[in-house]
C-alpha cells in the first residue's frame, strides 16, 4: 500500500512508479499493490487520485481515511477498484457501508499518527468486535481489519479472536530496516514505553498541517510537546518561533524537538528487524497463540 499522503501528485508518481517497477517481475505481488489517501485532502485537491486512476497498473485497492469517503468510493467502484475505508467509531460505519466499502479498518485510539481525538476515540479491543458484529448483520461480505496497538503475534491473534479478518500494523512496521524513518528515531522508539505517547494537535500545528476536527496526532511526548501542552492557542500566536525550533530539531535529528510517530504499542518494540523477519515472527506467534487457545 503506497501512501498518497497529502495528495502530492509528484510524490505519488515517484513512489507508485517505483513500486510498480520493483514488483513488475513478480506479477502476483504487483497484483496486490494498492494506495492510500487522506480523504479530507482529496476534497481540496484530487489530482493525485485522478493520476492514479489513469495508470495502466490499476491499484488492487485504495484506502480512504479521515473524512467523508462517499464520492471517492463511488469513483473507485466505477473502475471496479475495491475501497478500504478507515473508521474510528461505530457510528461512522453505516456511511461507509452504504457508500460501498469492501473493507473496513477499525482504528483504535491507541494507534500512532493520525486518528480521532481521545475524547471521541474508542479502544481497539472494544471497537473491533462491535464493528464485526454489525457487519455480520448488515454486510457479511465486508471484511474488517483491526488497527491500533497491534505489534506482535499476540495482538494479531487477539484481533482475529475479536472478529477481525486481519490487522493493520503501523508502529511496528515503522521500526523495520526498510522503513524510511531515521535510525535515530527508531532508537528513540525502542527506548520508549507505551506510557510515553500522547495524542494532540501540537505537532500538526508545528508542521503546518491544517487537520480538521475531530482528528489529531499520536507521537512520543517529548520536551517540545510538553512545553506547549494546554497552550495551543498561544502556540498558534507564536507559531513562527515555535516552528523554527521544531524544524531545527528535524534537521539535526534532535527528538526532544522533532516528533517520533508511534502509538501505544511502542513499548513492544525492542529491535529493528527486516519486514520479512517481522511478518514471519508475527505469523509464527499468532499460530502459537491460536493453537494454545484451541488446546485450552
Amino acid at each position: 500500500m503506497v501512501g498518497g499522503g497529502y495528495g502530492d501528485v509528484d510524490w505519488l508518481k515517484q513512489e507508485y512508479c517505483a513500486a510498480v517497477s520493483k514488483l513488475r517481475s513478480t506479477p502476483a505481488a504487483l497484483s496486490r499493490l494498492g494506495c492510500g489517501f487522506i480523504t479530507w485532502k482529496l476534497d481540496q485537491d484530487c489530482s493525485a487520485f485522478d493520476w492514479l486512476l489513469d495508470q495502466p497498473e490499476t491499484p488492487a485497492a485504495v484506502m480512504l481515511s479521515f473524512g467523508d469517503a462517499g464520492s471517492w468510493v463511488k469513483r473507485l467502484a466505477d473502475r471496479s477498484i475495491p475501497a478500504i475505508c478507515q473508521i474510528q467509531r461505530a457510528d461512522q460505519l453505516h456511511a461507509v457501508i452504504d457508500a460501498g466499502a469492501s473493507v473496513i479498518v477499525a482504528q483504535g485510539s491507541e494507534a500512532g499518527g493520525h486518528g480521532i481525538r481521545s475524547s471521541l476515540g474508542r479502544g481497539t479491543f472494544t471497537l473491533v468486535p462491535e464493528v464485526a458484529d454489525i457487519l455480520a448483520k448488515v454486510a457479511p461480505e465486508t471484511l474488517v481489519i483491526a488497527a491500533g496497538g497491534i505489534s506482535d503475534g499476540r495482538g494479531l491473534a487477539a484481533s482475529l479472536m475479536l472478529g477481525a479478518d486481519g490487522a493493520m500494523i503501523g508502529s511496528r512496521a515503522w521500526a523495520t530496516r526498510e522503513s524510511l524513518a531515521s535510525a535515530m528515531a527508531k532508537q528513540v522508539a525502542i527506548a520508549a514505553t507505551g506510557d510515553g505517547t500522547i495524542r494532540s494537535p501540537i505537532f500538526d500545528l508545528l508542521r503546518g498541517k491544517d487537520w480538521p476536527e475531530p482528528y489529531d496526532f499520536r507521537s512520543i511526548r517529548n520536551a517540545l510537546h510538553r512545553e506547549w501542552e494546554g497552550r495551543e492557542s498561544e502556540l498558534q500566536a507564536r507559531i513562527v518561533e515555535a516552528r523554527s525550533r521544531y524544524e531545527q530539531g528535524v534537521a539535526s535529528e534532535n527528538y526532544d524537538l522533532a516528533h517520533v510517530t508511534v502509538g501505544e504499542s511502542v513499548g513492544l518494540i525492542h529491535d529493528t528487524p527486516s519486514s520479512a523477519e517481522l511478518i514471519t515472527q508475527m505469523v509464527s506467534e499468532t499460530i502459537d497463540r491460536l493453537s494454545l487457545n484451541y488446546l485450552l
